[in-house]
């Protein structure tokens, strides 16, 4: 038997509250192994939507495959395989961070070394301190360590660094990468673009219920093509231009070989395109 190439599949995904969906169609493919980013608005449908990947919400209608199963009828079988981190820290205040982990760590049949997880998340100055006493951003680490320690193939994150300090969010990124290179398939949500820049091999908008734009962050929405400005400095002053064809006029302007002073050259970002997309229906 050939195994499906995704590990997500939704088709024509609806939710709905009282005659408002929050959900209102949407359709998405996420491929094994890939880091998948949805990015949107608050209100936009990314938490409902992940909720109904998760299994922790109904839908109104739709299909939805998750690692091959509905995840509104699978089993403890089917759970195990998945791994999830909140926005909200998880609570054993009278647990150590090691005991916690070991805990957890039990209810799966093939679980990561907690402590090698508590390296992985930089906790291990706090191993055997109470949950209680840990900062937020210590707290934030220790529900990212939960939330890999069995191994999930499928492992979806929330909002996943709030609270880190910039040295151990891009040591957390790189944990993400690592995990990715070894086969998990990862659904991030994200309110930091770059994180989703750095992190992501496509990503979806959500705005109003619906995708908006997906692609790679390098191409969403038109980017690779959008025009770029061109900024120089002559004899004359300060010259700004907008064109498709950057390098052509570059060319063009130093072809009787005066320089260019202060030459710049940009595009929009992915902040710029994201702003744009969801702007649009705002």
């Amino acid at each position: 038997m050939i195994e499906n190439v995704n590990a997500v599949e939704v088709h024509g995904l609806r939710k709905d509250y009282a005659g408002v969906s929050a959900v209102a169609g949407i359709d998405l493919d996420i491929r094994r192994g890939e880091i998948f980013a949805l990015l949107g608005p608050n209100g936009a449908g990314k938490t409902t939507t992940v909720e109904i990947l998760e299994g922790h919400r109904r839908r109104t209608s739709g299909e939805v495959r998750v690692l091959g199963e509905d995840p509104g009828r699978a089993g403890g079988a089917w759970r195990a395989r998945i791994g999830i981190v909140l926005q909200t820290a998880s609570d054993a205040a009278e647990l150590t961070v090691a005991e916690s982990l070991r805990h957890f760590a039990g209810y799966y049949p093939h679980p990561r070394d907690p402590g090698e997880v508590v390296h992985l998340v930089g906790l291990e100055e706090k191993a055997g301190s109470r949950i209680r006493t840990l900062s937020g951003g210590q707290r934030r680490r220790l529900d990212v360590a939960l939330g890999i320690i069995g191994r999930p193939e499928l492992l979806f994150l929330d909002e996943p660094t709030t609270g880190f300090d910039p040295e151990v969010r891009r040591r957390f990124w790189a944990l993400i990468e690592r995990l990715a290179a070894d086969g998990t398939t990862i659904l991030l949500t994200t309110h930091y673009l770059d994180e989703a820049e750095a992190l992501a091999d496509r990503v979806a908008v959500l705005a109003g219920g619906r995708v908006v734009a997906e692609g790679t962050p390098a191409t969403l929405g038109g980017r690779a093509e959008a025009e770029a400005v061109v900024r120089w400095t002559d004899a004359e002053g300060v010259h700004e231009r907008r064109t498709q064809r950057p390098t052509t006029l570059v060319n063009e302007l130093s072809a009787g070989g005066g320089e260019l002073a202060g030459l710049t050259i940009t595009r929009p970002s992915l902040e710029d395109t994201y702003l744009e997309l969801i702007g649009e229906r705002s």
